[in-house]
């Protein structure tokens, strides 16, 4: 009798070890990565609560760099997932500028990333568009009738601009702009992080900020959007790209985050923006608080 017990309370030992072990597997961290900006902080947040709301997974949001060092760190494996633009794989990272049809740039894009020497799955884009342009103050562009690019390179000479180190640098940025608009060169081209932008051209330390359309400051700040008459810019539609093994491990990861293809808007990324930023709302909390609104959590 007293071995019959032994070996129920052994099989039931073991019939628990098991089951944890199954939960513990659900229980697997998934990484997320985005680059350093108030928008890419949120829409990592966004992917995190609709992970875990909808999985048994956790997730870790990391912070990494620029564009080259999230690309790099998804091609190999060190996060599994990261908000891309379209725009930003079509140019800095395939090099191409002929495109400009937001469809046939995102296919071109999602067809080359799948190939082998990338391995990588780019989802459906979110629903926005943030491409870059630039901001002026109202008086600035009084003072000089600036409406466009092209109006800007007339002038610019007398002008400097404010930028991030990667649009000071980066082919879709100062130097793609020079090569667009004849005349474009600037009076100075000063490196800044991408909140004291806003700082330096309110203290008038700058007169040209480069800036995403869907940016909050540009409500607080008050300043004006120059056009892009050229179209320049390639379009910027955000779509979460997916280290490609990790999408085949993982298909229910896919289907959560397809919930979220066209779901937010220009409006909708802007005000997200501006609460982060001027309201110092916590990402997590904004990124709940619009999934909740919009019946996706």
């Amino acid at each position: 009798m007293v071995k019959l017990l032994k070996r129920i309370v052994l099989v039931m030992m073991i019939v628990v070890f098991a089951a944890c072990g199954k939960k513990e597997a659900k229980l697997e961290m998934i990484t997320l990565g985005h680059t350093n900006f108030t928008e890419q902080r949120v829409l990592g947040q966004l992917f995190a609560v609709m992970i875990e709301n909808h999985t048994d997974y956790k997730t870790d949001v990391k912070e990494l760099g620029g564009t080259k060092i999230a690309f790099e760190a998804i091609k190999t494996g060190d996060i599994s997932i990261y908000p891309h633009c379209t725009g930003t794989g079509y140019s800095v990272i395939l090099k191409q500028t002929e495109l400009k049809d937001p469809d046939a740039v995102y296919e071109y894009v999602k067809n080359a990333y799948a190939e082998k020497k990338y391995n990588l799955e780019y989802l459906k884009p979110l629903g926005f568009n943030d491409t870059y342009t630039l901001a002026i103050k109202p008086e600035t562009a009084e003072k000089y009738n600036l409406k466009t690019f092209s109006d800007l390179a007339k002038v610019s000479e007398e002008l400097v601009i404010g930028a991030t180190m990667e649009f000071l640098e980066r082919e879709d940025g100062v130097p793609g702009l020079k090569k667009a608009y004849p005349g474009m060169e600037f009076k100075g081209e000063k490196a800044l992080e991408g909140g004291l932008r806003y700082t330096a051209i309110k203290e008038d330390k700058i007169d040209i900020a480069d800036a995403f359309s869907t940016d909050g400051k540009l409500l607080t700040y008050n300043l004006v959007i120059l056009e892009d008459d050229k179209n320049f810019f390639p379009p910027y539609y955000a779509a979460p790209l997916l280290n490609g093994e990790f999408a085949k491990n993982h298909p229910e990861i896919k289907e959560v985050l397809e919930k979220l293809a066209e779901q937010i808007n220009e409006n909708d990324m802007q005000n997200m923006n501006y609460r982060a930023d001027e309201e110092g709302i916590p990402a997590r909390v904004v990124a709940e608080e619009f999934l909740k609104g919009k019946g996706l959590i």
